[in-house]
């Protein structure tokens, strides 16, 4: 105990030096440590390190430091007592880079002493996992005295100095390892570079530009170089700078640099090298050097430069190479621009522009240049060239008149346009060369030169029509002739001139076409031949006549023959006028007699404004004809007597005629044409006039007027208007019962331009008499004009029931408001689905004004039902209206059977509904008996429910708790109402075994497989399945097949056998047992067909007999099926007794169940999601059937609907004296007569204590419910029971 207290004492006084000398080495210089880590970084060191890169080793010059020992309960190293005391491997300064993996070595003799690490003074502790530095661990084997420190994923916090430490213990004192430095590396992870690195810059060539680049931290600084398209840039700065955490730099270097033309495209690059880097960093930036391009170059086409001809294609190329960017090229004409349209071929940096353009004479001495240069271009660089255009005169041209008569002297001058160089003139008459008076040559355009020539000469009558040339011509132009040509005209006078054409004095009927041609012989110029008539010349009219009748041809020649042709369609114009034919002096003349009808007849009155009784004066005047006419008058094809006045002279040298006569006016006349005819016999026309009589005379109503007009309602009315008035009608003036329409219109009128009167939306509020005022200047006229109008009919009384006594006799009428009243418009149906309901012969039809009648004697139940009234007059729409028939007739309860059945568990918890329903109207009383004794209702163990819908009428009685002993009994259920009396009985019994199911029957039949189906029995009370048992006659043993779903009454048997005759019985169980095969109902034989034979429907079959033959029996199955006998009856007798005590238990369990819930659940339950059962139904109720097989509904689940609609009621049957009259009851149709239909969704509010099915309120045939609904009350729990274990009050023994 005392050493161990001196060696607690002795290791605090260590640790209290060892905190010391932490202090002392933790003040030291940053800037001479900063200094030592850079020499460090370049030097070697004697440690070793391990990772992705190799470690440079520095000598260590660290002093030795004593420590003391450590705390008691320190681990003590089991090193051997004999070794000497001391270190035999020593830590030395190690460098590493960061992430890399760095141990330092220490291997001491210290037997029994405490070995640790020392971080910047930091005791790192003996625990080999050092704990607080997750990366730090001791390796080596401590039993060798090795303990190295172990250091993972170097970073910047394990640059430190680093020393081993040996506590003190009995073979010695402390040891202290010389410090060593781990300096651990940081490469620069980027370069920052201004410009932005991986960017385009632009920069011009020759101009100076400052880049920097920035290292990132790094320990020790970076070195950073810059290379200029491969080239290192001398011209750096570079400082160094702290970094963001201590011992980090950066170092930021600045280059400036001078771009040149060779460097477009290139590289300027940063790059970092660090000693902690394998590989230098490099961030870059591309140069787009600008520089501007070389001088342009023009590519001439030939050899002679700036030499071309006017009229030439010049495609000139400029071509400028270098320059970033390329050379824009501009082509100027004197300095103009002309083209700035040019291409650039950036791979090469050539820019090329072509000019095209077509030489014109102004072109010559134009200095084409092109210009080239860039953005960064300091000046325009310009290459030019100056044209030197060759062109031929453009033009020659002849001054002075070719035409001369002859033996005269002709005066001419030729003119060449300028030309370069100047031309030589010469005249050319045919082929024969003139010599010319003179010649001269002066200054022209565009440097040119003109050539004039001057010609005089005597012309003679064999020198006309020759050609006369000025013809130009020089050296330059050697494959060219350019020329002008003139004829020469000499002229001299015709010789004869004469007209061909009908001769003198021929007759000519107006309209006939006539030939006259002019001829002259010789002349020149040709003569012009002018026609003239009377002295006028004769000219085509302007536009021309169609069709014209002047024709006048052109002058034509033949050989030395001129003709000109004249071609009239004569008229009274041409009667005796002289057509002339003049070619300068000479002339030649015809006479022409032309016989036409009256040119004009006219009428002349004696008045214009004329009244009923005014005498009008007309004269009918022939103003010319040739010859004379004869002048008659009629009037709309009567002829008048007319009287001759003195004749006129007449135009065209032909005769005039007049006749008068005189008319005594009336209204009728108005409108009338007086016709005045003007015959010509020898020529067999006949020219009309007409004058139109104009009376004035006030309206007058036509015979046409209309006086009635029909409309339909809601339609449109046209109250036409005949009236005849000269002038027209100044107003129509429209009055109806007193008040004026207005003429402009209303909202449901308006009078149309002629008078009519238009009204739309017709009402029956407008029929009526409309008085029509007509006037006009003369006076004025009045008219009534009726308005019928036509609506559809509408039902203004229908008594809505109609009710009668079974036999008796009424009358449903039908009373409607219509126009017109039609004797057939009244029509009646009966609605219902079949037609032989809808049949009405059996009742008469009485139609009297707006009354219908449908009279119905000895009234039927079969004739109740909906009635509909239809009144159709020829408007639509035809009134529709319904009516209700009630036949009212005493009760009548169905009769299912003699005695219907409801099974209950007479366990005094169970309940049980019995169903009473009848029909009959009006509304029915129930009445209940128990064994023959009213059933007092007061007790609360009867709850009764009474329901009424239309002529049906139900009666649910629950009884609550049933008791054997009390409640098995033959209940009487009495329907009672004004007319009589009807009663039905039901037995109550207790649940037992199902009756079997009857009228089983095939229904399908194929080679393999048989349909069948049949009608369940009485279940019993208990939800009841179906099994198929059936044989191979003559075949031993039976097979067995479960009907699935078990409410299913329809099922095909499969896997038979084609030709085989089988025997099928149906067997019906539930959870108390079967029904047994004793019934003939549930077994039938079928034989199936063979496979060439047709399947389908079958027929029936009657039994079978057994086949004839030895009916042996092997002797192996025998003994079989005798052991499994006997097996069977042992197992039955176990189950005997199983099955007595699960009965127990289950009849105690249902007790429970039932007291749970509220009477008012239980009469909901009872109720829900029931339909109407058919005669097919599978559960208990009272709805008869008029099968031979009794059947047995259960009550348990019932919950009555409403009937259908009309349109969907099918109609039931059942009742046994009133099916003879196919009666029908058509539900709502005596529902307390109230209404005629009810609303959709009404049918649930009204039995709110009974919930309805879901949505259909019809009681469909042959639907079936699940059974396990039904009884989910008594037996919810009976599925999975076995028969045994029912208990004995609930297997029905108790009756």
């Amino acid at each position: 105990m005392e050493r161990e207290e001196n060696r607690e004492i002795e290791g605090d006084e260590w640790m209290k030096r060892d905190n010391k000398k932490s202090q002392t080495h933790g003040e030291r210089d940053p800037a001479k440590d900063r200094t030592r880590d850079r020499r460090q970084a370049v030097g070697t060191v004697g440690a070793t390190a391990r990772g992705p890169r190799m470690a440079l080793r520095t000598p260590s010059r660290a002093p030795l430091l004593l420590m003391g020992l450590l705390t008691t309960g320190l681990a003590q190293l089991p090193l051997s007592a004999s070794a000497p005391r001391g270190f035999w491997a020593l830590p030395e300064n190690l460098t590493v880079v960061e992430g890399a993996t760095a141990e330092l070595q220490c291997g001491v003799h210290a037997p029994g002493s405490v070995v640790q690490w020392a971080k910047d003074g930091l005791l790192l502790g003996p625990d080999p996992r050092i704990p607080r530095f997750p990366r730090y661990r001791l390796e080596g084997d401590p039993s060798r005295g090795e303990f190295h420190l172990h250091i993972e994923a170097c970073d910047l916090s394990d640059d430190a100095e680093y020393e081993c430490q040996v506590g003190r213990s009995e073979t010695g004192p402390e040891l202290v390892s010389p410090r060593v430095i781990l300096s651990v590396l940081v490469p620069p992870k980027v370069l920052q570079l201004t410009p932005e690195a991986g960017s385009t810059v632009t920069w011009v060539a020759g101009q100076e530009y400052v880049v920097t680049c920035v290292s990132g931290d790094a320990k020790p600084a970076p070195d950073i170089t810059f290379f200029q398209s491969g080239q290192t840039v001398s011209d750096i700065s570079a400082n160094v700078n702290a970094g963001s955490q201590e011992k980090l730099f950066t170092t930021e270097a600045t280059a400036r640099v001078t771009p040149q033309s060779s460097d477009n495209g290139q590289l300027l690059v940063c790059e970092g090298s660090s000693p902690a880097l394998d590989t230098p960093i490099r961030v870059s930036v591309t140069m787009n050097v600008l520089f501007p391009p070389g001088p342009p170059v023009i590519e001439w086409p030939g050899l002679d430069e700036g030499h071309v001809r006017a009229g030439q294609s010049l495609e000139l190329l400029c071509v400028a190479r270098g320059g970033n960017p390329p050379a824009t090229l501009q082509w100027l004409k004197n300095g103009q621009p002309m083209s700035t349209a040019w291409g650039t071929e950036h791979a090469e940096a050539v820019a090329r522009s072509m000019l095209v353009m077509v030489v014109r004479p102004e072109d010559h001495g134009a200095r084409l240049s092109c210009e080239a240069h860039n953005s960064v271009s300091t000046g325009i660089q310009e290459r030019g060239v100056t044209l030197q255009v060759t062109f031929p005169p453009s033009a020659i041209t002849i001054l002075g008149s070719a035409s001369q008569s002859e033996n005269k002297n002709v005066t001419l001058s030729c003119i060449s346009k300028s030309s370069r160089p100047r031309v030589l003139l010469r005249w050319w008459l045919g082929w024969r060369q003139l010599v010319p008076t003179e010649e001269m040559v002066v200054d022209g355009l565009h440097g040119g030169h003109i050539s004039m020539s001057n010609l005089t000469f005597l012309v003679r009558r064999e020198d006309n029509g020759l050609t006369l040339t000025c013809e130009a011509f020089s050296e330059a132009f050697t494959k060219e002739t350019f020329k002008k040509s003139l004829t020469l005209n000499v002229k001299y006078p015709a010789q004869k001139l004469w007209i061909e054409g009908p001769p003198e004095g021929q007759r000519l009927r107006a309209g006939t076409r006539v030939r006259l041609v002019c001829l002259a012989i010789g002349g020149n110029p040709e003569p012009s031949l002018t026609w003239l008539k009377d002295s006028r010349t004769v000219t085509e009219p302007r536009p021309p006549q169609e069709p014209r009748r002047v024709q006048l041809g052109s002058l034509e020649k033949s050989g030395s023959t001129f003709s000109r042709e004249l071609i009239l369609i004569t008229g009274p114009s041409d009667n005796q006028a002289k057509f002339t034919c003049k070619a300068g002096q000479l002339s030649a003349s015809t006479q022409l007699v032309v016989q036409f009808p009256p040119t004009n007849v006219t009428i002349l009155a004696n008045a214009t404004a004329l009244r009923p009784g005014d005498a009008l004066n007309l004269t009918c005047i022939s103003v010319s004809s040739n010859p004379p006419v004869n002048l008659s008058w009629d009037k709309e094809g009567e002829r008048l007597e007319s009287v001759a006045t003195p004749p006129r002279s007449a135009p065209f040298k032909g005769s005039a005629a007049a006749r008068s006569v005189l008319l005594r006016m009336s209204s009728r006349d108005h409108g009338h044409r007086v016709t005045c005819q003007a015959h010509s016999p020898e020529l067999r026309e006949t020219m009309s006039a007409f004058y139109r009589l104009n009376v004035l005379y006030p309206p007058e109503f036509l015979g046409e007027q209309v006086l009635v007009v029909t409309a339909v309602e809601q339609g449109e009315a046209l109250l036409p208007v005949s009236v005849s008035a000269n002038p027209a009608p100044e107003a129509f003036n429209w009055t109806f019962r007193g008040y004026r329409l207005s003429p402009a219109g209303g909202p449901r009128h308006r009078i149309l331009s002629g008078g009519a009167l238009q009204l739309w939306n017709v009402t029956r509020a407008d029929d009526g008499l409309y008085q029509l005022h007509c006037q006009n200047s003369e006076g004025t006229a009045e008219t009534l004009v009726r308005l019928d109008v036509h609506y559809a009919p509408t039902i203004r009384a229908l008594q809505d029931p109609t009710e009668v006594n079974i036999g008796g006799s009424v009358d449903i009428v039908c009373t409607v408001d219509a126009n017109p009243i039609l004797p057939e418009m009244f029509s009646w149906e009966r609605l219902g689905e079949e037609e032989e309901d809808q049949s009405l012969d059996d009742m008469e039809k009485i139609s009297k004004g707006s009354t219908g009648r449908l009279r119905i004697h000895h009234a039927k139940l079969a004739q109740a039902g909906a009635y509909q009234c239809i009144v159709d007059n020829g408007v639509a729409p035809p009134a529709r209206g319904l009516v209700r028939l009630v036949v009212r007739f005493a009760p009548q309860v169905e009769h299912p059977t003699p005695l219907n059945k409801v099974a209950a568990a007479g366990d005094s918890t169970s309940s049980a509904t019995l169903h009473c329903r009848a029909r009959g109207v009006p509304n029915i009383v129930f009445t209940w008996a128990k064994n023959g004794v009213p059933l007092d209702l007061e007790d609360p163990r009867y709850t009764e429910h009474t329901y009424h819908q239309g002529g049906v009428h139900s009666s649910l009685l629950t009884i609550a708790n049933v008791s054997a002993a009390q409640d098995y009994a033959l209940f009487t259920c009495t329907a009672t109402n004004p007319l009589g009396s009807d009663h039905t009985n039901i037995q109550l019994v207790s649940i037992s075994r199902p009756d079997p199911p009857t009228g089983l029957k095939v229904v399908s039949m194929t080679p393999y497989s048989v349909g069948l189906e049949w009608k369940p029995g009485f279940d019993g009370g208990l939800p009841q399945k179906f099994q198929i048992r059936y044989e191979a006659l003559g075949t031993p043993g039976f097979l067995y097949m479960d009907v699935l779903p078990p409410d299913a009454t329809t099922f095909t048997l499969t896997g038979l056998q084609p030709s085989t005759r089988y025997r099928v019985w149906l067997l019906a169980s539930n959870a108390l047992g079967d029904s047994g095969l004793t019934d003939k109902g549930s077994q039938i034989p079928i034989t199936t067909p063979g496979l060439d034979e047709p399947s389908g429907e079958p027929d029936y079959q009657l039994p079978t007999e057994q086949p004839v033959g030895p009916s042996g029996l092997p002797l192996l199955p025998v003994l079989f099926a005798v052991g499994g006998l006997l097996l069977l009856s042992n197992i039955s007798c176990v189950g005997g007794f199983l099955w007595q005590r699960r009965l127990r238990r289950l009849a105690e369990g249902i007790s429970e169940k039932t007291e749970t819930g509220s009477e008012e659940d239980r009469v909901r339950n009872e109720y829900e999601d029931s339909r109407w059962t058919g005669d097919q139904d599978t559960r208990s109720s009272t709805v008869s059937t008029t099968d031979v097989e009794p059947y047995y509904h259960s009550m348990k689940n019932f919950s009555p609907q409403l009937p259908p609609t009309l349109e969907e009621m099918s109609y039931l049957r059942g009742f046994t004296h009133i099916e003879e009259e196919n009666m029908a009851f058509p539900g709502h149709l005596y529902d307390e007569v109230e209404r005629l239909y009810a609303p959709p969704g009404a049918w649930g509010p009204i039995y709110d204590e009974v919930p309805m099915g879901p949505s259909d309120p019809s009681w469909p045939e042959e639907t079936y419910e699940d059974t396990r609904r039904i009884y989910d009350r008594v037996a919810g729990n009976l599925d999975p029971v076995e028969t045994d274990s029912l208990p004995f009050e609930l297997r029905g023994h108790l009756v």
